[in-house]
């Protein structure tokens, strides 16, 4: 019996109809805890209302790059207020997003600074999202002491080593799957700091990509990243279930 986490999943009423049913099938899968990552105040509150009903549920809270235009001040005071419950494991998804447009980069840095600024005080990870924003992103948490993960990671050997002698670990989902996805060749170097996340609903695993994403792919996820190694999933589990615990301090 493995007992694996899907350490970063959006599992909301804007995606889903039926969360139960969701949660139960990845329990069916081996998944054995989850942690919900909020992206705004609709969905911080989601988290909230999530880690209350299921105890296998934990979160993170934040305010995500994409909403730079469209938080309030009282936003972040909701993030602020709810960081001493004891399943709220930490500040995110945080960080920048450079994809779509550049337009918003200072307001953009602001706000990251703004939360890690938030998660230092608290003593508090941070789950960052980076995209098309590699040299920011770790300019910007050179200035800060702190730990996190850097979810949905897919850049360079380079890159992630330094990340990780910043101490961050790396979330890894199913674009480690993807035919093109080079990320599997780093697996051997990076596997020791890594976690494993699902993203869902985004980013489903080769061979359910076209669908939508669900916690219970981590099982599919864990088997390719055990079989691309030559280590069986009961060690796959205790690396990665290891770091989650040595991330997110409020487990321990």
């Amino acid at each position: 019996m493995i007992n694996l986490w899907d350490s970063h999943c959006h599992l909301f009423s804007e995606y889903y109809e039926n969360i139960e049913e969701i949660l139960n099938q990845a329990i069916n899968n081996g998944v054995t805890h989850f942690i919900v990552s909020g992206c705004d105040q609709k969905s911080n509150e989601e988290v909230l209302s999530l880690i209350e009903k299921y105890p296998f549920v934990y979160g993170v809270i934040g305010i995500h790059p994409e909403e730079v235009e469209n938080y309030q001040e009282s936003d972040i005071h909701f993030v602020r207020q709810h960081l001493n419950h004891p399943k709220i494991l930490g500040i995110g998804e945080i960080g920048l997003d450079y994809y779509y447009s550049k337009d918003s980069k200072e307001k953009q840095i602001e706000l990251f600074e703004k939360q890690l600024k938030i998660a230092e005080e608290y003593n508090l990870p941070v789950v960052i999202h980076s995209r098309e924003a590699t040299n920011d992103t770790i300019q910007i948490l050179k200035n800060f002491h702190g730990k996190g993960v850097i979810h949905s990671f897919t850049g360079s050997l380079e890159i992630a080593q330094i990340y990780i002698k910043m101490g961050y670990k790396l979330g890894i989902n199913g674009v480690v799957t993807f035919k093109n996805s080079k990320l599997k060749e780093l697996l051997p170097s990076i596997f020791s700091y890594t976690i494993l996340e699902t993203d869902s609903p985004y980013l489903t695993p080769h061979p359910y990509r076209g669908t939508k994403n669900e916690s219970k792919y981590i099982k599919n996820i864990a088997e390719f990243i055990a079989k691309e190694l030559n280590v069986s999933l009961n060690q796959l589990e205790k690396v990665t279930n290891e770091n989650i615990r040595s991330l997110f301090d409020k487990l321990n």
